[in-house]
């Protein structure tokens, strides 16, 4: 979100945002060379949980988040089971 957007106020969607915060915390994690695992991946699991609850009843069991690294690559997967019928 740039400066100019804080300024005036500007909303942006929900997914637009939390991507941009994965974004930043992969980054920082990969910046301070953590190599014993992440540790904000309890956080993240229940800010996720937070959000999708909003519009969805789930079990806190239905959310799973990992990090895989192979080589220089790191991949985030994140897998949210909706139920049949919405709220």
């Amino acid at each position: 979100m740039s400066m100019l957007s804080l300024l005036l106020g500007e909303k942006k969607k929900t997914a637009s945002v939390a991507k941009e915060r994965l974004q930043i915390i992969l980054a920082r994690e990969r910046v301070a060379g953590t190599g014993a695992g992440p540790d904000y991946l309890p956080a993240l699991q229940k800010e996720l949980m937070a959000v999708v609850s909003k519009y969805v009843d789930i079990d806190p069991n239905d959310i799973k988040v990992q990090l895989e690294r192979q080589e220089n690559l790191e991949v985030l997967e994140v897998k949210i089971e909706l139920p049949d019928t919405p709220r």
